[in-house]
């Protein structure tokens, strides 16, 4: 039986100014599947991305990808191991081009081309039209796109958004969720996407956990999250 993408057990990480954030998160997401975590904000969500990332070095549990067991490796041998990152915040750089930025996607991976593929200029089409702009002069949407785009030139088998819909208008949310939804199923690429809105959780995503207190409470098929509303009520409200 094949391992899944992206194994957690009893992962515990957090700050030195903070303490303790995860308290023993545990999740599996299988290779092409596309999963979203929801919950209020101070529940680890941002955290638990990071440490997946090695942004932030975990104090106990394990990390699983692709079979092979990463925890505590530093972030660039988990971009070459094939996981990508989009944080809040986009972190594009606003003094370079478009085609540049979507370049740098492209550092340490010696197995492909070094050249923007044509699938990413396809899927958003915006990019391709601006690639000479320089990426400070794109809209907030558009630097969202581009934040994405960088990440998915380099081919990942594991996306990890973080809240990608925060100020940007539904229309680009919509084209956000449709462009995802094409390249993971076109690449079998497994999403992991911290998000609020439930219009691209539904859009991009099959199943839906829930987090509070630094652990995952709850899960359920994110179709039927509009009608059945009980989960979202009960770790959204205010």
């Amino acid at each position: 039986m094949a391992s899944p993408a992206l194994r957690i057990t009893g992962l515990a990480a957090g700050y030195p100014d903070a303490g303790r954030v995860l308290e023993g998160v545990d999740l599996s997401i299988e290779t092409g599947e596309s999963v979203a975590l929801m919950g209020r904000n101070g529940m680890g969500k941002t955290t638990l991305l990071r440490a997946i990332m090695g942004w932030i070095r975990p104090q106990a549990g394990r990390v699983d990808f692709a079979g092979r067991n990463v925890t505590g490796w530093q972030p660039f041998a988990l971009s070459h191991a094939g996981i990508a990152y989009v944080p809040q915040g986009r972190e594009i750089f606003k003094d370079f081009s478009v085609e540049d930025n979507l370049r740098l996607g492209l550092i340490g991976k010696k197995h492909l081309p070094q050249r923007v593929p044509d699938l990413v200029y396809q899927r958003f089409p915006v990019l391709a039209q601006r690639r000479a702009q320089k990426a400070g002069t794109l809209s907030g949407g558009e630097q969202q796109q581009l934040a994405i785009a960088r990440a998915i030139v380099g081919r990942p088998r594991l996306l990890l958004l973080d809240e990608p819909s925060e100020g940007i208008q539904p229309s680009i949310v919509h084209a956000l969720g449709e462009a995802v939804t094409a390249i993971a199923r076109e690449e079998g690429m497994s999403v992991l996407l911290v998000e609020q809105n439930l219009d691209l959780v539904l859009a991009l995503t099959t199943r839906c956990l829930f987090m509070e207190n630094g652990r995952i409470v709850a899960e359920g098929e994110t179709r039927h999250m509009r009608k059945d509303s009980e989960l979202l009520e009960r770790y959204l409200s205010v």
